[in-house]
Formats: C-alpha cells, structure tokens, sequence
C-alpha cells in the first residue's frame, strides 16, 4: 500500500549547475547529497556499471526533487522538447508571485515558454523550462 509522495527526479549535464540554478535560483534547500555505484544502483537503474551522483532539493515539505547526474553511462539528449510526448513530466512549483518568479528563473538560464495566464479567477499558471530542458510549472492561488 502506498503511504505517500516522497520524491521526483530531473537527469541534468551538471550537477554542480543544476544545483546551484535549484538552491540559488529557484531558492530551493538542499536536503541530501550522495554518489552511487556498484551492482545494488546498476541493478536498481538497469545499467551495467552505473555511476550516478544526485543531489536532493526542497521546501523541506516532504516532497524532494532528486537532481541526478549520470557519470557512466553519460546522459545524452532528450530527442525532443514537445509537451505533448508521452513520458513527459514536469515539477510544480506553488509561488506567491508568478510574474516575479517567472521573470527571475529566466533572467538566471530557464527556458521561456509562456508567460503566467489566468486559467480560472485567482489561479495563475505557466511552463518554463530548467536549463537541461526539464519542465517547471509554476502555479500562484490568490
């Protein structure tokens, strides 16, 4: 039986920028560090001689966002940016001021996709991207 949310994950280039774009830029703290290899991650991830280093970030909540770097085998590219693919995931974040944050996160390295639109009376929204391409929502309710 399920008992809670605990944690989502981003693969990102570098985990030092990744990091700091998180704690420094979205103001995220940062809960856990660790480096992983050997047969229990490879096992865990379905790649032979796996070596990951991940970062955990959050409001201290409960949920974290699991921040993960693929030394071996190396990350590659996303074949595509679209929303619409299948298997396609996104972060929300709730802010008190949408058109501050979403201004902020784009002057430091996020991807502009649309800007904040009412989608009901008092409940603001838009996607953005993170630097590696992973998607953020941010979401404000007045």
């Amino acid at each position: 039986m399920i008992k809670a949310m605990h944690h989502s994950g981003f693969v990102v280039a570098d985990l030092d920028k990744a990091t700091s774009f998180y704690r420094d830029v979205v103001g995220l703290k940062v809960l856990d560090t660790r480096e992983r290899t050997g047969t229990a991650i490879s096992q865990v991830v379905g790649y032979e001689n796996c070596h990951i280093k991940a970062v955990d970030v959050g409001t201290g909540d409960g949920h974290r966002l699991e921040l993960i770097q693929y030394v071996n085998p190396p990350a590659r590219d996303r074949q595509s940016e679209e929303r619409s693919m299948i298997g396609s995931s996104h972060l929300c974040l709730h802010v008190d001021d949408i058109d501050a944050t979403f201004n902020r996160l784009v002057e430091n390295g996020a991807k502009k996709m649309n800007p904040p639109a009412e989608l009901a009376p008092g409940r603001w929204a838009c996607y953005l991207q993170d630097p590696d391409g992973n998607w953020i929502e941010l979401l404000e309710l007045q």
